[in-house]
């Protein structure tokens, strides 16, 4: 899709969207569309052969997997194409992944501001209208917390130059 193209169908969009949930709720869809025919081409490309075509294999195309995912959009309902013998590994949503890792990202930015996990829950919610347990950020931030003590304990050079711009 060239720029023209995408203009085109931006001016088409914008024709039904009155409030902020409608551009919320279309950018959800949008992003569903989008991941969804990723993940079908990863499994055309891990078959070898597209969608409705004959297959000289015997793996072949056995449904989809249904899961939320959860994005700074808010979350929907995913489905993940499946292979007959269950070897298919996504790479865009990988399996048991239920939410994009710019989550993460946000989680510990806050984190590291100091908020506690429950003061987090409450910003995603506000923020992006997104449900998260406070587990979830407990198992984000204790991902990370030995690469911080790391850092914290790590030694210190004896002098440090600094210059100062007035």
């Amino acid at each position: 899709m060239n720029k023209k193209d995408l203009e085109a169908f931006a001016r088409e969009a914008a024709k039904t969207l009155k409030t902020e949930k409608d551009f919320s709720d279309f950018r959800a869809m949008l992003t569903k569309v989008t991941v969804e025919a990723a993940l079908n081409a990863e499994l055309d490309d891990h078959l070898g052969y597209d969608k409705h075509e004959q297959s000289s294999s015997e793996n072949s195309r056995n449904g989809v997997t249904r899961k939320t995912l959860r994005t700074e959009d808010g979350q929907f309902e995913l489905d993940t194409p499946r292979d007959r013998y269950g070897d298919f590994e996504p790479q865009l949503v990988k399996k048991h992944q239920t939410r994009f890792t710019s989550m993460d990202d946000k989680i510990l930015f806050l984190y590291a501001q100091g908020m506690t996990t429950r003061e987090i829950v409450a910003t995603f919610k506000e923020m992006y209208g997104a449900d998260v347990s406070a587990s979830l950020i407990s198992k984000v931030t204790d991902a990370v917390i030995d690469e911080v003590i790391e850092w914290q304990s790590r030694p210190l050079d004896a002098v440090y130059p600094i210059v100062y711009l007035d």
